[in-house]
């Protein structure tokens, strides 16, 4: 029991890790693309999210709303998926398309990776 009364379990209940999440749309000029491998890990309490070290991410505000988008995408998703879980995202990649990525695409990115990580755990 997790003291709510009913047997749900957790997520995560382990590490899920090397989760790589692409979300790509090519209906004309410019599409959307964005690729990310992230980490989910069990938390103490609610959602953390941070961007590893070895992710390397440019330091440029582009990408910086970048990964906001990201960090949206992930939070929504899992609010309607998974409400009270206690989780922490760690961004280990990203991958920007000069053209086609932009935050919709990130927040959307997010989102898929948390169906993923889901399918996966």
């Amino acid at each position: 029991m997790n003291g709510t009364g009913d047997d749900a379990l957790p997520f995560p209940r382990q590490p899920i890790r090397d989760v790589v999440a692409t979300y790509s749309r090519q209906a004309g000029c410019p599409g959307d693309f964005a690729q990310v491998t992230v980490d989910f890990e069990p938390w103490e309490e609610g959602f953390a999210f941070e961007v590893a070290r070895e992710a390397r991410i440019p330091a440029d505000p582009e990408v910086a709303n970048y990964v906001a988008a990201l960090e949206e995408g992930l939070r929504a998703e899992l609010t309607e998926r998974v409400p009270g879980c206690a989780v922490a995202v760690v961004l280990r990649r990203l991958l920007i398309h000069e053209v086609d990525s932009r935050e919709g695409s990130f927040r959307q990115v997010g989102r898929v990776a948390v169906r993923v990580a889901l399918a996966r755990g």
